[in-house]
């Protein structure tokens, strides 16, 4: 080895940084194109038993009462009950945390460069409740405008999967950006307009987990387990409440740490509590909490035949809105607000990218479904609203697909060097 030879300078906290970032989204985008796969298998498997002739089963498994005890307190409900109510309160928590983390250091903490994707995550939900509400105006029918808004991110991500490394990475970007910013504003919609009859004693029980949660990051407790006996606080007290309690999920994932600070188990090096709580659960939820939840979820009838004239208005108005409503959202506030001036279109998407955003934004499942469940009393109304979402989903997928294949051909024939991930982008993150 010559004397004159240098020893290769380590990587600077930056360049580790944007590595890890890198990392972490080529990991998300896995795990979210293959879970929706999976959902697609779980909900396929809901439709097929539930429209078979042991549909009776598929229906008395999920309404099977499951009892939980301690001492002499008992607490029964039925097995949807604990799904819907308890295990999604998981799901919810790593999108509170991918929140927090992306408003922290992610795309959401750069208002300049967060303010289109925003703004169309906006358009995309007031657009397809317009839609909506056009077409369900008697009472019974109104609760269900907000089913339609919120599309989902494994459906949508996996689909983008199906069409190659073509697309530009600042669409890919764009949509994780959307999906966040939807997410909150489907959290939002939950805790305003979907939680009725509040008992106001029950935040106090949840502001009780709440500081023994601040109280433990203060003494420097690392472990996500310390964080279990105040996070079913939190849960319980908001079920007193009558808000829903799965948004305790984003009230725990908003007070995770994103720095380590004096948290035992944490060097100064390693990853935020933040980033590592949402890394070790986005794997359990994506293939675990939101499969079971398509399974319980999915299982509606196709045969329509005991539905009433207003219940197919529901299924109509979800579909449409979704399939229509969502791209029009999209694309038509974010031409608007290029047009004043306010924003521009990140480097390397066009609007041909811009409307193929618009028709993966109309794939809304999870989120619907959970949506759905909360907006009406009547077995047959929450049925219509799923089958609506079924098909409004699947259909704007089918045109996704369609659609993109044509832009990945045009982006690839220009041979546009910015189709592909820049590995040197700190700014990349990861979706929830």
């Amino acid at each position: 080895m010559s004397p004159r030879t240098q020893r290769p300078q380590e990587p600077s906290r930056a360049q580790q940084l944007a590595a890890q970032a890198i990392a972490t989204l080529e990991k998300f985008l896995h795990v979210e194109a293959v879970s929706g796969m999976v959902l697609v298998l779980a909900a396929a498997v809901a439709l097929i038993w539930a429209n078979s002739p042991y549909s009776h089963s598929y229906h008395a498994i999920w309404h099977a009462a499951l009892s939980f005890g301690l001492g002499g307190r008992v607490v029964s409900q039925p097995l949807h009950f604990w799904i819907n109510d308890a295990l999604m309160t998981i799901f919810f928590l790593v999108v509170g945390m991918e929140i927090r983390r992306e408003i922290h250091e992610g795309s959401l903490s750069d208002v300049r460069q967060a303010a289109l994707p925003i703004t169309a995550a906006l358009g995309g939900v007031a657009v397809p409740a317009l839609i909506y509400l056009a077409m369900n105006q008697r009472s019974g029918q109104l609760e269900g405008w907000a089913v339609p808004t919120a599309t989902d991110i494994a459906f949508a991500v996996g689909v983008l999967a199906l069409l190659g490394k073509s697309i530009p990475s600042s669409l890919r970007i764009f949509l994780l950006t959307l999906a966040i910013s939807d997410d909150l504003i489907a959290v939002v919609i939950i805790a305003v307009f979907y939680s009725g009859g509040l008992q106001y004693a029950g935040f106090a029980v949840s502001a009780v987990g709440c500081l023994l949660v601040l109280v433990l990051q203060r003494l420097g407790f690392g472990s996500a387990w310390a964080y279990v006996l105040p996070g079913a606080i939190v849960w319980g007290g908001l079920l007193m409440t009558g808000a829903h309690p799965t948004l305790s999920g984003v009230v725990l994932g908003l007070l995770t740490p994103v720095t380590a600070g004096h948290l035992r188990g944490y060097s100064r090096h390693s990853q935020p509590p933040v980033a590592k709580v949402q890394a070790e659960l986005h794997p359990w939820v994506a293939y675990g909490v939101m499969p079971l939840f398509a399974l319980a979820n999915a299982g509606v009838s196709l045969s329509g035949g005991e539905a009433s004239t207003d219940a197919l208005w529901i299924t109509s108005g979800v579909a449409i809105a979704l399939l229509v409503g969502k791209p029009l959202g999209v694309v038509g506030t974010s031409w608007l607000v290029v047009r004043l001036g306010g924003c521009r279109l990140p480097d390397g998407l066009s609007w041909r990218g811009v409307w193929l955003l618009g028709l993966l934004a109309g794939i809304g499942f999870t989120m619907s479904i959970f949506i759905a469940n909360l907006a009406f009393d009547e077995a047959i109304a929450v049925d219509s609203a799923k089958r609506g979402v079924l098909i409004g989903s699947l259909a704007s997928a089918v045109v996704a697909l369609v659609w993109g294949w044509r832009y990945a051909a045009i982006v690839r024939a220009r041979g546009d060097p910015r189709r592909a991930p820049d590995a040197h982008d700190p700014r990349v993150r990861a979706g929830p």
